[in-house]
């Protein structure tokens, strides 16, 4: 309680920048914190405190002091990677999530935990002062709706993160009623509010869900079709929904989530009605002109004054130190090298660059190039995404046709012509699971894929992938970049895989939270 106290009230004031409404926060000028009571007195203000809001998503803190990109702004994407085996941890920065060493005092689930609640209770007070700016006459009942939207869809988003990484997949927790993660839909700034999130326990997985699904749809039915691609709009919440449907196996939901995007048409190329989303011609389109493309649906803004810093930042931390990274997070070889990566990939030339300079010769993410000011936005979620979450619950339910031009339209724009499906591949979802591991690549897509998967009678991830150890570690990974070449055999997965069944699947709910927190103590990840 005295923790409750002491960081969810201090933290419950909105921060937000001071500037013009409707730019990207990272845009805006220095920070400052007014009252609860100032913030929302005149529209500017409220849509400046509706920009603290997504820098908290952005930015957040590091064990109470520097902003580094918790959660969403990098976090999420880097640790979501780590955790898979489409990387290589090269130094020691990463080792702890790599290696699946964590504990209860480790800074990566702790801060990830911390700073999604932080976001969360940010955007309820947001919420709870935008309805009294409205009840006051000072914002019209059509604005607050959609500020509610956007605060509703992050909120959604964030718990989703939570049930990522501290929660069973929803396979198995919805039968067994497993824990899911504290839906908190108030914000805390009183001794009052402080007692009441002391009451809330984890409930269940399946619980969760249906939370997350009502605030999109709440999201859904009040945000407008057109926003900027680092405001959650009305295809944000779509999409997001054809993801979350994904993780549940309610391939029909996926299905009619993703028709209101565009995804039923048969002429083989998509446009979103919602939004006019549609692919990029090229692969990198969404990463040459990250804040404005046809294919990116939502992505949190990061910038040259406001961005996870040089610990944090997503080209300084998963680029090359040739070009001005750090040289800490390598492609593995056995993605880069994998026969269902073919010869010719476009993804391979304008997505991946070799390090010529560094100690580590290998492999690295093109996708974030900005290492000097650190300016790349994060990508949450692209138009590939919905795209492939279609194809494969169409695959699923026997629609080979339908699934095959969506995992074409995707794959087409980046494989020569004689590698492409003229008809579809013996096993389709194995292609569709494949292409997902080439396209999303460095954007935080591999964990949330084992973890939805770990349970699939067919194409189960088993649990935490075996992973190769960097020659740093004593592993028979080369520096030089030898092991790179298409059709060279994999190399040695010398740390082994670990079960589903091994408790280390989840991360524990952090030490602080539990020895304050009576509820969450009797409710913490087996042995943890």
């Amino acid at each position: 309680m005295k923790r409750i106290n002491k960081t969810l009230i201090l933290l419950s004031g909105l921060v937000f920048a001071t500037s013009s409404c409707k730019d990207s926060f990272t845009e805006l000028g220095p920070y400052n914190r007014l009252s609860e009571a100032a913030i929302f007195d005149t529209p500017e203000n409220v849509e400046l405190a509706a920009n603290g809001v997504y820098s908290q998503a952005a930015i957040g803190t590091y064990n109470g002091g520097a902003g580094r990109g918790y959660p969403f702004g990098a976090a999420s994407i880097q640790q979501a990677e780590v955790r898979g085996e489409d990387v290589v941890n090269l130094e020691q920065f990463y080792q702890i999530t790599y290696e699946a060493t964590y504990s209860t005092t480790s800074a990566n689930n702790t801060n990830h935990w911390d700073q999604l609640y932080n976001l969360i209770n940010q955007a309820n007070l947001f919420i709870e002062g935008v309805r009294g700016a409205e009840s006051a006459g000072i914002i019209t009942p059509e604005a607050a709706n959609i500020y509610e939207g956007e605060a509703r869809f992050l909120r959604a988003l964030s718990h989703h993160e939570l049930l990522l990484h501290f929660s069973l997949p929803y396979a198995e927790g919805a039968n067994a009623g497993a824990y899911g993660v504290p839906y908190r839909d108030f914000g805390i700034n009183s001794t009052e509010t402080v007692e009441r999130a002391s009451t809330v326990d984890r409930g269940t997985v399946a619980g969760t869900y249906e939370k997350i699904l009502a605030d999109l749809d709440y999201a859904e039915s009040v945000l407008p079709a057109n926003s900027p691609i680092n405001r959650a709009g009305k295809g944000a919440a779509i999409g997001l929904k054809t993801r979350i449907k994904l993780h549940l196996g309610d391939w029909a939901g996926v299905i009619a989530e993703g028709t209101k995007l565009g995804t039923d048409a048969t002429g083989g190329t998509f446009t979103s009605p919602i939004g006019s989303y549609s692919l990029t011609v090229s692969p990198d389109g969404p990463f040459t002109n990250y804040s404005n493309n046809t294919e990116s649906i939502f992505s949190i803004a990061n910038g040259q004054n406001s961005n996870p810093g040089t610990n944090g930042s997503l080209a300084r931390m998963l680029g090359p130190a040739g070009p001005g990274g750090r040289g800490l997070v390598s492609t593995s070889p056995n993605l880069y090298n994998a026969s269902f990566w073919v010869a010719g990939d476009l993804r391979r030339e304008l997505l991946q660059v070799q390090d010529e300079t560094g100690t580590y010769r290998h492999f690295f993410t093109k996708k974030y190039t900005d290492y000097t000011t650190q300016s790349d936005w994060a990508p949450i979620l692209r138009y590939a995404e919905v795209l492939l979450n279609v194809s494969e619950a169409y695959a699923r339910t026997g629609n080979t046709g339908q699934a095959l031009l969506l995992l074409n339209a995707v794959r087409d724009r980046s494989v020569p012509a004689d590698a492409r499906f003229t008809s579809a591949p013996t096993d389709l979802i194995q292609a569709i699971l494949n292409e997902r591991r080439i396209e999303f690549a460095a954007e935080g897509r591999r964990w949330p894929d084992i973890h939805r998967l770990v349970l699939d009678p067919d194409y189960s991830t088993g649990g935490i992938p075996a992973k190769i150890k960097s020659g740093a570690w004593g592993g028979v990974f080369q520096n030089d970049g030898s092991d790179y070449g298409v059709g060279k055999p994999a190399i040695a997965a010398e740390i082994p895989a670990i079960p589903y069944s091994d408790y280390r699947f989840l991360w524990p709910i952090n030490n602080t939270e539990v020895t304050t927190n009576p509820i969450l103590a009797n409710q913490q990840n087996p042995n943890y």
